[in-house]
């Protein structure tokens, strides 16, 4: 996606995208990073944060997972537990096909870096509180468990989604255009061969309404570190859609081990 500043904007967006969903369900959707609100600064978050489990923007992506029968991950959504807080957080909501949330994610490691592009400065932390808790849930097709952008740089934090059962790993993302060229692939091709998890990976892509670049290549990559499906980069929106065989995941968690191992070397490790 290319996503706006108005919410309505970008959820029009969205139905238009799920009309073009293949039929076979149980089917997941990996919505971007700052799906509904993006290119108008984290102060423009802030004034659209919602408390959690109501709010217009939470209304309608549970009616749009109601709708399509599906599971529908919004990349990240700003959400206040006060009405006075300064800062919000930026939760990633997955919402099941009877339109329920199922589970909230609080992005964790929060962008504050320098870039060599337009924007030059990020500083993700001055409007946005880090996550604490690293959240996996059940579903129709497997263990899900849910990263932000970001987060793809720490290893440490998928082998903790893979050591809570995670099958399969939601990754939505704004990367920039820059570092998107130089590592977006070789990350999310590297947490997919190391937690031997499938990964699916929404993106923003293109030029922003504040100026800012974003990388897009949504794509989906199996435990084997192939590249299912992707998004070439330059049209949106688009779709970047494959079907996941999860027998061949457990086939290949028998023949390379990666988890009894790590949990044998712990100890040495740690020594």
């Amino acid at each position: 996606m290319t996503s706006q500043p108005d919410p309505q904007q970008n959820l029009a967006q969205i139905e238009q995208l799920l009309q073009q969903l293949p039929p076979e369900r149980p089917q997941l959707v990996v919505l971007p990073e700052a799906c509904l609100c993006f290119g108008a600064g984290d102060k423009r978050q802030r004034e659209l944060a919602e408390q959690p489990g109501s709010g217009p923007m939470q209304q309608r992506l549970s009616a749009l997972a109601k709708e399509h029968g599906i599971y529908l991950l919004a990349g990240t959504v700003p959400l206040v537990e006060q009405k006075d807080d300064d800062k919000f957080s930026a939760a990633s909501l997955v919402y099941g096909p009877s339109g329920e949330c199922l589970a909230r994610y609080d992005k964790i490691h929060l962008f504050d870096v320098d870039v060599a592009d337009s924007t030059r400065t990020y500083r993700e932390s001055a409007w946005t509180h880090a996550g604490e808790k690293v959240i996996t849930v059940d579903t129709e097709f497997g263990r899900l468990g849910l990263a932000v952008c970001y987060d793809v740089r720490f290893p440490e934090l998928f082998r903790a989604l893979r050591e809570q059962g995670a099958e399969v790993i939601a990754l939505p993302s704004a990367f920039t255009r820059v570092t998107g060229a130089a590592h977006w692939h070789v990350l999310a091709r590297a947490r997919a061969i190391e937690q031997q998890c499938a990964l699916v990976a929404g993106a923003q892509v293109g030029t922003h309404a504040n100026g800012r670049e974003t990388y897009g290549h949504a794509l989906v990559v199996d435990a084997w570190g192939k590249l299912l499906s992707e998004c070439d980069g330059t049209q949106s929106p688009c779709l970047a859609s494959a079907r996941v065989d999860l027998t061949e995941l457990d086939e290949i968690r028998r023949n390379i081990p990666v988890a009894k191992h790590f949990a044998s070397s712990k100890k040495v490790i740690h020594e």
